[in-house]
């Protein structure tokens, strides 16, 4: 269903009548018809058109830290940060929930606890209509429609989804394996790691099935589990589109493709393993450059050296 809907690209710009296959990146093309720049930086007042320009312009100000904590000398960018910091200190939480009277912090904290009361979820996945809680995880969620890795190591350049998976990869580069098993001595990064061993030795299985009450000791054993229950295949191969539930299983599939390069360039008949590695070889021939440094409009072929590029605005050294 996923790989028709993927060829699919119903939604045409009345411009240019270029096409796209979910509505969400129409509305983004339709921006650079406009001149629209809806994403307004909150430090400068500076617009850009797109999120992701906006996040890299963030970076310059991210030594900017002009509103200080009384309290313990903290710093923040923005004086609504301080005032919620402060709330930490003085232990006070306005935001009260009126059916069950807990009270929070932050209002947007609040508003997401009021959703476990409505049990609505909002916001769906156009590809797929699954429906999430929270805006967030159907941003988590989409990537893995689009493929797209947004958070990378600084250290090595290897390539996540999710933040956390990056936080857990930083360690490899940084500390060594403090948390100590007391029971077997097994060594851990992170002390959540640990604690999840320690079912091991206990038995302990907190992870409950609400459809058939079989339990798991970790999270993520619950979650593969639930995809049974579900129908839903997530993880999907970039050569054939066929789809697995499992990821080890995806990864056994993939070593039937092996040495397998069916896009051809028809231009020097150079084959790929990836339509995507195929697309990103046309550039060559077409000279096109697709993606615009939104500081000095320089084109770039590749998003990854645009990438590179734009850490010479925000003073960074890029590592290799």
């Amino acid at each position: 269903m996923y790989c028709d809907k993927r060829k699919q690209k119903p939604h045409v710009c009345e411009v240019c009548n270029k096409s796209f296959t979910q509505k969400c990146y129409l509305i983004e093309h339709m921006l650079l018809h406009t001149g629209e720049k809806p994403h307004m930086c909150e430090v400068c007042n500076k617009s850009f058109r797109l999120k992701g320009h906006l996040n890299y312009h963030l970076l310059i100000h991210r030594a900017e830290k002009p509103h200080m904590c009384e309290v313990c000398n903290k710093s923040f960018r923005q004086k609504s940060q301080l005032n919620e910091h402060m709330l930490i200190h003085t232990g006070e939480k306005p935001h009260v929930c009126e059916i069950c009277n807990e009270s929070f912090r932050v209002k947007a904290l609040l508003n997401k606890h009021l959703l476990t009361h409505t049990g609505e979820k909002p916001h769906i996945c156009e590809v797929c209509y699954k429906s999430f809680i929270l805006k967030a995880v159907l941003n988590q969620h989409m990537l893995i429609h689009t493929g797209e890795k947004p958070h990378v190591c600084e250290v090595c350049n290897k390539l996540f989804r999710l933040k956390g998976d990056l936080n857990s990869h930083m360690l490899i580069h940084t500390a060594g394996k403090p948390h100590v098993c007391e029971v077997c001595d097994k060594s851990f990064r992170v002390k959540g790691h640990l604690n999840e061993h320690m079912r091991i030795h206990t038995g302990e299985k907190p992870r409950v099935c609400e459809v058939c009450t079989k339990s798991f000791r970790i999270k993520g054993q619950l979650n593969e589990h639930m995809l049974i229950h579900t129908g839903e295949k997530p993880h999907v191969c970039e050569i054939c589109d066929k789809s697995f539930t499992l990821k080890a299983v995806l990864k056994k599939h993939m070593l039937t493709h092996k040495g397998v390069k069916p896009h051809l360039c028809h231009v020097c008949n150079k084959s790929f393993r990836l339509k995507a590695t195929l697309n990103d070889h046309m550039l060559i021939h077409t000279g096109e450059k697709p993606h615009v440094c939104d500081r000095c409009n320089r084109l770039f072929r590749l998003k990854a050296l645009l990438n590179k590029h734009l850490l010479s605005h925000t003073g960074e050294k890029c590592r290799v």
